[in-house]
């Protein structure tokens, strides 16, 4: 397997959690005050990585820029209940300086659907995937309109906990 290969397998399983929604009540983590605005909330999410393919763009060499990686995700809440999935394409666009990818992701869940995009630095690091932070950038049906932001940490292998902080 090549290097690129084994790195992306950490940040598309980080990706692949990267958001959740708040239909999932256990799943939903109110961290505002009784004065925050009501359709602002935070919500925690763990995903795992399902499936993942690569499609390179030198199938014998290093890494280059436009190398592929599609995935998809299981998202569980803190319960351990299946919540929904996320599926999403990461393309690398640096392959210097531990190298970087920018990734588009839609993640289907109770009542909708919400986007997110964004760079994730490092992911040709050997070492477990760096945390990183995306954009929220749309969502259907509960997450109309939605935005926010999404942090992930890997917390252990193929498996990533989301912080999703939407201001809708």
């Amino acid at each position: 397997m090549r290097p690129v290969r084994t790195a992306c397998l950490g940040t598309v399983a980080a990706l692949v959690t990267l958001l959740a929604s708040a239909p999932v009540a256990s799943a939903v983590t109110d961290t505002g005050s009784p004065a925050s605005p009501a359709r602002d909330r935070t919500i925690t999410l763990v995903g795992h990585l399902a499936q993942q393919s690569f499609f390179p763009v030198n199938s014998t060499g290093p890494a280059a820029q436009g190398d592929r990686t599609v995935f998809r995700s299981v998202l569980f809440d803190l319960d351990g209940n299946q919540v929904g999935e996320t599926n999403g394409t990461c393309t690398t666009t640096r392959t210097v300086d531990d190298g970087a990818e920018e990734c588009t992701v839609t993640y289907t869940l109770p009542g909708g659907q919400i986007t997110a995009q964004g760079m994730v630095f490092g992911h040709l690091k050997p070492a477990p995937p760096p945390s990183f932070d995306n954009a929220v950038t749309g969502g259907t049906g509960d997450f109309d309109r939605a935005r926010g932001s999404i942090h992930a940490d890997t917390i252990g292998p193929g498996t990533r906990r989301f912080t999703i902080d939407l201001d809708r």
